[in-house]
C-alpha cells in the first residue's frame, strides 16, 4: 500500500508540474527569443558544475519537468522519457543560474555638473537574463515603482528578464549631488520610507553613504520586523558599527569601508580620505584580519562587486566585451575614456588588487561571500556581460571555477533565503540552469559562450538576446 500510495503521489505531482510549466503564457515578443519550451525536457551528457561546490562531474543527465528539476545522475542511469525533448550537451557544461545581488536596471552617465541617471527597463532585463541571471537583487532603486512593474511583467510573460528582488529606493541623507537620488531627513523618515516601500513590495532596503547610524538604526528595525534584510553601500558609517547595529550585508567589498580612517568623526562620510586610508593599509593587515573576523561573527555577508572597480590599463574598455551594446555616441564616450586613462591608473590597480586579497581573506575566514556586478560607475559596467566578468574576477582573485561559480549561485541564494528553491542543480530545485558552449573550468572565459539560459525550465536563446540589444543601452 506504501508503495502504490508512493507512486500515485509522485504520479499527482508529475501531472501537476507538467501543467505549472504549461500554464505558462508569453507574449510573441517574448517568444521570438525562446529556444526551448516542452513539458519535458532532457539535457543529456553534459559535465556538470551543481553550484554546491563539488567537484564538476562529466556525462550528467539533468531531467525538467513542469518548471522543476526532476532528474539528476550519470547518463546511463537517468532514464529519459520517450516525450522529452532532447538536447545534446556533450562537450558542454550545465552551471545554475547566477544569483547576482547587487544589479541595477538603470545606467548613469555625465550631464553636465552631476551624474544623469537614466532608467533602462527594456535593455537591462534583456541583458541580465541573456548573461545568465536568473535571479537578481536591485541594490538600490531610483524609479521602484518601474522595477516593481517590471518583476510583474517578467512574471506575467510580458517581458524577458530575470526573478528580482526589487530594493526600495536609497536610504541617503542630502550630500550627493545627484538629481534622481533619493533622499531621507532623519531616522523618523527613514522608518516611515521602510514601511511605504516594504507595503509597496520592496523586499530589501539600501542605505547609502551619507545615512547616520540613526537611520539604520530605524530601517533596520523597521526591515527586520518584517523579516526583511538591509545592505549598505556605506562612507558614514564604519563598517564595524554597520555590523554592531545589525545589518545584514555590505556591498563592494572592502572598498567602501571607512573603518581605517584616522580620527573619523561620527556619521561624517570622507570619501577621499577612506580610499587613502586603504590604499595605506597592508594588504595583510591585523587590523582588517581583526573587522572580517567581527564581520563574520556577526554574519554580515559580503558583495563583491569587481567588475565596477577594474581597472582600465590592460583591461576591456567595457567589461566582458559588451562596448557594441551602447548607442553610439557612449561607445565613443568610452573608448575615449579607457585611452585617456591608460597607465594613469596606478591608485586603482593597488586598491583593486588588495580588494580581491581582502574579499578572499573573507571568505577564507568563513563569510558568506556573494557576487553583484553594480552597472554604474563609469559607465562600462553593463548588465549581462558583467555578470560573467564577475566571474572571470573572482577566479583572478584566486578562486578556483567550481568555487567563482558557487559564489555567483548558491552563495545569493543561501542570502535571499532560497537556497531551497534555486542556486543548484539538484532535483527538487527550480529549472535554473545555464547551457555553455564549453568548459569554463578549463577557461574561465568560455562562459561567454552561454548558448541557452533555462528559467523556471523555459530556455531562452542567449546569443540572440545579445544581439537584440545591441547599440540599445543608454537609450532604453
Amino acid at each position: 500500500m506504501k508503495t502504490a500510495t508512493r507512486c500515485l503521489l509522485t504520479g499527482l505531482i508529475s501531472l501537476a508540474l507538467a501543467s505549472a510549466g504549461r500554464a505558462q503564457q508569453f507574449t510573441p515578443q517574448v517568444q521570438e527569443f525562446i529556444k526551448v519550451n516542452a513539458p519535458t525536457v532532457a539535457l543529456v551528457d553534459a559535465k556538470m558544475i551543481d553550484g554546491t561546490g563539488r567537484p564538476a562531474q562529466l556525462h550528467q543527465t539533468v531531467l525538467l519537468q513542469g518548471g522543476r528539476i526532476t532528474q539528476v545522475g550519470p547518463l546511463k542511469k537517468v532514464k529519459v522519457p520517450a516525450s522529452a525533448q532532447v538536447i545534446n550537451c556533450a562537450g558542454k557544461t550545465l552551471i545554475p543560474g547566477l544569483v547576482m545581488l547587487h544589479e541595477h536596471l538603470y545606467y548613469t552617465m555625465p550631464a553636465g555638473p552631476f551624474f544623469n541617471i537614466a532608467q533602462m527597463p527594456y535593455s537591462f532585463p534583456r541583458l541580465y537574463l541573456a548573461g545568465g541571471a536568473t535571479t537578481i537583487r536591485t541594490a538600490g532603486s531610483i524609479e521602484p515603482q518601474t522595477d516593481l512593474a517590471i518583476k510583474r511583467l517578467i512574471s506575467e510573460g510580458k517581458v524577458i528578464g530575470p526573478d528580482m528582488d526589487v530594493t526600495a529606493p536609497y536610504m541617503e541623507e542630502p550630500g550627493m549631488d545627484i538629481p534622481a537620488l533619493n533622499t531621507i531627513k532623519g531616522p523618523e523618515d527613514a522608518a516611515a520610507s521602510t514601511k511605504f516601500w516594504a507595503d509597496k513590495g520592496c523586499t530589501s532596503f539600501k542605505m547609502y553613504m551619507h545615512a547616520t547610524r540613526a537611520d539604520l538604526a530605524a530601517v533596520v528595525r523597521e526591515a527586520h520586523a518584517r523579516q526583511l534584510k538591509v545592505t549598505g553601500h556605506l562612507c558614514g558609517i564604519s563598517y564595524r558599527e554597520a555590523a554592531e547595529m545589525g545589518i545584514d550585508n555590505l556591498e563592494h567589498g572592502f572598498m567602501a569601508s571607512s573603518d581605517f580612517v584616522p580620527n573619523k568623526a561620527a556619521d561624517a562620510c570622507d570619501y577621499p580620505a577612506a580610499r587613502q586610508s586603504l590604499l595605506r593599509l597592508p594588504q595583510n593587515s591585523p587590523d582588517m584580519a581583526s573587522l572580517i573576523k567581527f564581520l563574520v561573527s556577526k554574519h554580515v555577508a559580503l558583495t563583491s562587486t569587481l567588475t565596477v572597480f577594474e581597472p582600465y590599463t590592460g583591461r576591456e574598455v567595457v567589461l566582458g566585451g559588451g562596448l557594441e551594446s551602447l548607442i553610439p555616441q557612449l561607445q565613443e564616450r568610452e573608448q575615449t575614456t579607457w585611452q585617456q586613462n591608460q597607465q594613469r591608473d596606478t591608485a586603482s590597480v593597488r586598491l583593486f588588487k588588495k580588494n580581491m586579497a581582502w574579499e578572499k581573506q573573507f571568505h577564507d575566514a568563513g563569510g558568506l561571500l556573494v557576487a553583484g556586478t553594480d552597472p554604474t560607475g563609469a559607465g562600462r559596467t553593463i548588465a549581462g556581460y558583467a555578470n560573467r566578468r564577475q566571474l572571470e574576477l573572482l577566479v583572478e582573485e584566486g578562486f578556483t571555477p567550481v568555487q567563482a561559480i558557487k559564489i555567483g549561485t548558491l552563495n545569493g541564494a543561501i542570502y535571499l533565503g532560497r537556497d531551497k528553491e534555486i542556486g543548484t542543480i539538484e532535483a527538487g530545485k527550480q529549472a535554473d540552469l545555464v547551457l555553455i558552449n564549453g568548459d569554463p573550468e578549463q577557461d574561465i572565459q568560455q562562459v561567454r559562450r552561454m548558448e541557452i539560459v533555462f528559467k523556471n525550465g523555459v530556455g531562452y536563446d542567449s546569443p540572440k538576446l545579445f544581439e537584440s540589444m545591441k547599440s540599445k543601452v543608454g537609450l532604453n
